[in-house]
């Protein structure tokens, strides 16, 4: 006969493994549009790709990521992501 501690023991595991498989299937849901956004900033260029439910999200992750590499502080990093980019190519 099974233990208490054992049938906590298996109830947390359903409990573990069953949030981590909603949290899955919702990210996967979400994944619609896929963007890659090159960004050139202070004389260098970035390209880098994101994922989101639209063509806005995913474009303004993409440059956002960009950005990340190549500005230095808050008021570079507004001005970056200001910047149009360069290319632009959502599927």
């Amino acid at each position: 006969m099974a233990t208490v501690r054992t049938k906590l023991a298996i109830l947390i595991s359903v409990v573990l493994v069953g949030t981590f498989g909603l949290l899955i299937y919702v990210m996967l849901q979400q994944a619609k549009v896929s963007c890659e956004a090159c960004i050139q900033f202070n004389g260098r260029t970035v390209c880098r790709s994101a994922i989101g439910p639209d063509d806005a999200s995913a474009s303004r992750t993409a440059i956002d990521n960009a950005c990340g590499l190549l500005a230095g502080g808050m008021t570079q990093s507004i001005a970056c992501t200001n910047t149009p980019p360069v290319s632009l190519v959502c599927e």
